[in-house]
């Protein structure tokens, strides 16, 4: 019965990938996310990040969708056992984001993965993971449109 529970607690917490609820999370998901520890020539880490890939079929290799520094430990993929996947989740401004896959690879390199993935897939070219936040005006978000006479 407990476990019952639990299944259909997370059922309700995890809608369909891509979906954000009314609780403002929203949630993607990709074929792999990277844990990079980035390292100096000494081997002394100088920063982590997270990087979410999507399988080209065409390409037969893995393209960037988005990247993002670890700042906390609570950003650190986590592993879930059942159904058994790998998720990331942060705060970014107001929604809470989370990014699941199934599978997860960890690597230490004097090169950054997801610059070295631009030279195969350029920036303005990858399938963005989120839409774009827009920054709205509270003030002018009401008002009605200005109209030119020209």
């Amino acid at each position: 019965m407990v476990l019952c529970l639990k299944l259909v607690a997370m059922l309700l917490l995890w809608a369909a990938p891509g979906s954000r609820s009314e609780t403002g999370i929203t949630r993607k998901q990709v074929d792999l996310i990277e844990l990079n520890h980035f390292i100096d020539e000494e081997g002394r880490e100088v920063f982590r990040q997270v990087i979410f890939y999507d399988w080209s079929k065409s390409k037969q290799r893995f393209h960037v969708r988005a990247w993002r520094l670890i700042k906390k430990e609570s950003q650190l993929p986590v592993r879930q056992w059942n159904p058994d996947f790998y998720q990331c989740t942060w705060h970014d401004g107001p929604l809470l984001r989370q990014v699941r896959a199934s599978k997860l690879r960890e690597t230490w390199t004097q090169q950054d993965p997801e610059r070295v993935n631009r030279a195969l897939l350029p920036e303005d070219q990858r399938l963005p993971l989120f839409p774009p936040r827009v920054a709205r005006n509270p003030q002018t978000a009401n008002a009605s449109p200005v109209r030119s006479n020209r």
